[in-house]
């Protein structure tokens, strides 16, 4: 009987490590957007400064004016068991792509710091970036 409660307290404790801390109530990989009662230094305002890198970046990446063969994907982020959150397509002929790759970078050594300093854990699957293709004049992701 001992055995099966251990056994039972351990399974829990793997489990819940294997989980993305929420912030602020909502799933980080979500992109909450920043309210204006997030203070710099906290958990919530960490985040929110990375939303705002994020957000960025995806001004910087376009979407159109592309054939399908210059259509590309960049990954998103840094998640606490390693690899991007997700990927953005974006156009490689009217896309700035060193400002965009300098921007992404930003956004996964803010994420690196903040997994970090807060002790945040993910899953540990490997995600694959998307097949990219132009639909209506605009790079989309399959």
């Amino acid at each position: 009987m001992p055995n099966k409660i251990f056994s039972m307290i351990f399974l829990c404790a793997v489990a819940s490590a294997c989980t993305q801390a929420p912030v602020g109530g909502t799933d980080p990989g979500n992109n909450p957007s920043s309210g204006s009662n997030v203070v710099a230094g906290t958990q919530e305002g960490d985040w929110a400064a990375i939303v705002k890198l994020e957000d960025q970046a995806k001004a910087i990446a376009r979407i159109d004016g592309c054939a399908s063969s210059e259509c590309r994907a960049a990954a998103v982020g840094s998640r606490a068991c390693g690899g991007p959150r997700y990927y953005i397509p974006y156009c490689a002929k009217t896309t700035d792509s060193a400002a965009l790759y300098s921007r992404l970078d930003q956004v996964a050594k803010a994420e690196r710091a903040y997994n970090s300093k807060y002790r945040i854990v993910s899953t540990c699957e490997f995600r694959m970036p998307p097949n990219v293709e132009v639909v209506g004049g605009s790079c989309v992701a399959k």
